[in-house]
């Protein structure tokens, strides 16, 4: 894919670039505790200054709802660029966005008094009714601030919204550098023929693993598989699950899947009470039999599945991971997960390319402390896979030569 890249643009000077980037970080008690997503969008910043540019940051933060949410304004993430940029970056009062034609004025003559080199943040965007659905006159409006509109947050591209798709069409439009960099990186994935590659499944949202199935299923050596597919793979095949988190809308899909020699489901699992206060090792058998009681569920793969699992990664050149293998956030569920994270991480960098995104898979990593030895960290796991699966993301189609 040809994106029209911004760093290939040679006169910036003066202009004034609408820049969105994704901010959306966790904050407790007003202190940001993980600025990563703030960090991946300083090398466009950072670029546009130098270029002599006057840039006009947007982004959200959280899911207000389309009001004004006071624990959701961007002071906290203003003060974090400040201190990364050793400048201030002021943040914009804009409310809830409903910019009558005086309150319009008043942020065209602030944004007119900036210099080039200059950083402003405007508030939370999703303070807005209108931005989720990109309608009434809020795209048009973000357009009328300036010249130039970047997106650096690859996280919200499959976003239909106006700060992302709507404003694009209205201003000449181009690739931040971060959104670029992981455009190309899983182009690169999809495009290149690895008969080694191994693809780690997990989480609990299905809707958006199975048609990444579909496309990657083809492309890789193994798919391993764990979470809610693992989960509702047994139920369809008539195992007793008991409580376990399942989404037989679609059973018939992963019925057939779990025919493919390229398919690995977990050969035994880890069952027991939501709070972990009781747990034991189930082995899978070929025929369908009582997993677990009413009362319990499959919260982790077992010990035997962390050693086939590990052993499928040792062997690829190329790993990619998206989702837990189960309820990683309760001891001892997460042992599992960390195995796998593991593994990879100690692949990478390496003897493979590792390749993780989405919000729990780069939590685990974090609590194995072994991020920073992955090759690639994808900042948007939905967009991730949205990607993979083939899907025309809104936010590219008006950046893509």
């Amino acid at each position: 894919m040809k994106l029209a890249r911004i760093s290939q643009v040679r006169n910036l000077k003066n202009k004034t670039v609408l820049l969105r980037v994704d901010c959306n970080v966790p904050i407790e008690r007003g202190k940001i505790l993980d600025d990563a997503r703030i960090v991946s969008s300083l090398a466009t910043i950072t670029f546009l200054r130098k270029k002599g540019a006057k840039i006009i940051l947007v982004s959200h933060l959280g899911r207000p709802g389309g009001k004004v949410v006071r624990s959701l304004q961007l002071d906290p993430v203003a003060a974090v660029l400040s201190k990364h940029l050793g400048k201030a970056v002021p943040k914009i009062q804009t409310g809830n966005w409903h910019l009558t034609p005086q309150r319009k004025t008043i942020l065209q003559k602030r944004f007119g008094t900036m210099k080039p080199g200059d950083v402003v943040l405007c508030d939370n965007i999703r303070f807005s009714k209108h931005e989720k659905h990109n309608s009434g006159t809020l795209a048009k409006d973000l357009a009328s601030f300036a010249d130039i509109f970047v997106l650096d947050g690859f996280a919200v591209a499959h976003r239909g919204s106006a700060s992302v798709f709507g404003v694009s069409g209205l201003l000449k439009s181009y690739a931040g550098i971060s959104l670029a960099k992981e455009v190309s990186t899983l182009d690169r994935f999809l495009s290149k023929r690895d008969s080694t590659a191994v693809a780690v499944l997990g989480g609990a949202k299905l809707e958006t693993k199975m048609p990444v199935v579909k496309r990657l299923l083809p492309r890789v050596r193994f798919m391993l598989f764990g979470g809610v597919i693992a989960n509702t793979y047994f139920r369809a095949k008539k195992y007793r699950v008991g409580a376990s988190l399942t989404d037989m809308t679609h059973k018939d899909i992963i019925c057939a899947l779990g025919k493919k020699r390229k398919v690995c489901m977990p050969q035994d699992v880890l069952v027991g009470s939501v709070d972990g206060s009781s747990y034991r090792v189930v082995t899978i058998k070929k025929t369908p039999h009582v997993i677990c009681k009413k009362d319990e569920a499959i919260l982790d793969i077992g010990p035997q599945t962390v050693l086939s699992y590990s052993r499928q990664i040792k062997k690829a050149q190329t790993i990619l991971w998206n989702g837990a293998m189960g309820y990683f956030e309760q001891k001892p569920y997460n042992m599992g997960t960390h195995a796998i994270a593991r593994t990879i991480a100690a692949r990478s960098k390496g003897h493979a390319y590792g390749m993780i995104g989405g919000g729990e898979t780069i939590q685990s990593m974090n609590q194995v402390g072994m991020l920073d030895d992955i090759d690639f960290v994808s900042t948007g796991g939905g967009a991730m896979l949205a990607f993979l699966s083939g899907t025309v993301l809104p936010g590219l189609q008006h950046i893509t030569k």
